[in-house]
């Protein structure tokens, strides 16, 4: 299959770093697929039963093999410590309790299996931007031991020469500190519809209860509701309904000095457990205030479900679940403003076609129809998007992936009217990028992916992740593919 000749592949290919590590708290016995008993008291017991001399040697060897690693390796034992203290009956010495926290430590490789799927966006500090170039940042998925996905970033910029140059990645990466977030009526009364469950009980619960709300606020509210279980059917069924969605709210933050390369979004509730996969960032202006947005796909080892995240500086994340029919699935890109004063967004909730989601709040897209059905050879098994459309005088350019045989994804692009971007005005008649030879080996074989790309100077860079295994660029001047759709 040939492709249409005007994309123009960069040299620059961004390898996994196995070298890319962060501590997490390891309970021997949990690690193993669907887990098993804990092990913890009786590992305590042993480090107890070593004696100061012992503890002393072993500590030291740790220190000596680990803390050029991270950042504060003594920081982190003692955190993990902290998270096992309570098995303790006695005091023990600062050593001893430095062994007890390594023992339920454990490295995690961030890039361990690979580096895979980016999206690109201007940089919400354009100071130092070389002049007509831009700043930019990258986001991406990395994935480690046990397919487990988190995503990470990289800054860069677009020089006056048109090349795009990535900053090299600090060492120490670090998980963003993560917090309740604040809960909304509106998205829980739509996802308990998505789930057929928006019965009496769980609507007497939230219509006690603001628009915005905390945890406690709902746990309250459920608690008065229980003591009329009597008079209330499915109550008990409706609260742990209710607290399983709260877990899906959180924000996770970083310290403004520690720099972009570093931060890492790492799976923090229930229904990310195994992996935060393919983010698809753009930057929404309202008012002439800059917003970036993103969706991913929260993955708990079973289910699939997509998430919002929200930032206006890449310190601070809102995550929130997204509801609807349009909000299933995985795949969903949104457009960078609002049309007819409605949120729109790209969505392949059946799996196999390109559709139009509309939402008046980005949460909850349950108008959708159908906007591309698959119809060329390479996109025989499935449709779908790369990334949040961009916006040109022409129309809105959506750049579309496409799966054919031998599961091989090519990526294509489509035309779509301003005003009603259900219309589609042109589309290539070719892909425009299929797997070379030189991309056909990795982690998932025969794969060209990207969750986004930008417009700068009349060219298009997009950034595409290869075979799931590394991550490289290629530019498409915007008048030559214009030209070649029909």
């Amino acid at each position: 299959m040939r492709d249409a000749g005007i994309a123009v592949r960069s040299s620059l290919r961004i390898r996994p770093d196995p070298k890319r590590v962060i501590t997490r708290l390891f309970i021997p016995g949990k690690e193993l697929v669907g887990g098993s008993e804990s092990r913890t008291s009786e590992t305590i017991a042993r480090v107890l039963a070593l004696d100061e001399a012992e503890v002393d040697v072993e500590l030291t060897d740790l220190t000596d093999r680990f803390s050029k690693r991270h950042e504060d390796i003594t920081a982190d034992f003692e955190q993990n410590a902290q998270r096992v203290s309570d098995y303790l009956n006695e005091p023990i010495s600062m050593n001893r309790r430095q062994l007890l926290g390594a023992a339920f430590t454990h490295e995690y490789s961030l890039e361990g299996a690979s580096v895979c799927n980016p999206s690109l966006v201007a940089h919400p500090d354009q100071d130092g931007a070389p002049e007509g170039g831009l700043r930019v940042v990258m986001s991406y998925r990395s994935i480690g031991e046990g397919h487990r996905s988190c995503i990470c970033f990289r800054s860069g910029e677009i020089d006056a020469s048109g090349e795009l140059r990535l900053d090299e990645p600090l060492p120490f990466p670090v998980a963003g500190v993560t917090a309740q977030g604040l809960l909304r009526r509106d998205v829980f009364r739509a996802k308990l519809r998505d789930r057929r469950l928006d019965d009496e009980a769980a609507g007497l619960i939230l219509m006690s209860l603001p628009a915005s709300f905390s945890t406690d606020q709902l746990d309250a509210a459920i608690s008065r509701l229980v003591t009329h279980t009597d008079t209330r059917e499915h109550v008990t069924e409706a609260a742990n309904v209710l607290r399983a969605l709260s877990e899906c709210f959180y924000v996770a933050t970083f310290d403004e000095d520690i720099a972009l390369s570093r931060r890492v979004l790492w799976p923090s509730t229930p229904c990310e457990s195994s992996g935060m996969e393919d983010a698809r960032f753009v930057e929404i202006k309202e008012d002439d205030v800059a917003h970036y947005v993103a969706t991913y796909t929260a993955f708990d080892g079973r289910n699939v479900s997509q998430q919002l995240l929200e930032t206006d500086d890449f310190l601070t994340f809102d995550s929130s679940p997204l509801a609807g029919r349009g909000g299933e699935n995985k795949g969903l890109a949104v457009f960078p403003r609002r049309i007819g004063g409605r949120f729109v967004a790209l969505s392949r909730y059946d799996r196999e076609s390109n559709a139009i989601a509309y939402s008046l709040d980005l949460h909850n897209w349950n108008e959708v129809s159908n906007l591309q059905m698959p119809s060329e050879s390479w996109e025989m098994l499935q449709l779908g998007n790369c990334g949040s459309p961009i916006e040109l005088p022409e129309g809105w350019l959506v750049i579309t992936h496409g799966v054919g045989a031998m599961r091989t994804y090519s990526i294509s692009a489509l035309l779509l009217d301003l005003d009603d971007p259900s219309k589609v005005l042109a589309q290539l008649s070719k892909p425009l990028l299929v797997p070379d030879a030189e991309e056909q080996d990795g982690y998932v074989p025969n794969v060209v992916y990207s969750c986004g790309s930008l417009v700068h100077a009349g060219t298009l860079y997009l950034p595409y992740g290869v075979s799931d295994q590394s991550i490289s660029y290629c530019t498409v001047p915007i008048d030559a593919l214009l030209s070649a759709m029909r």
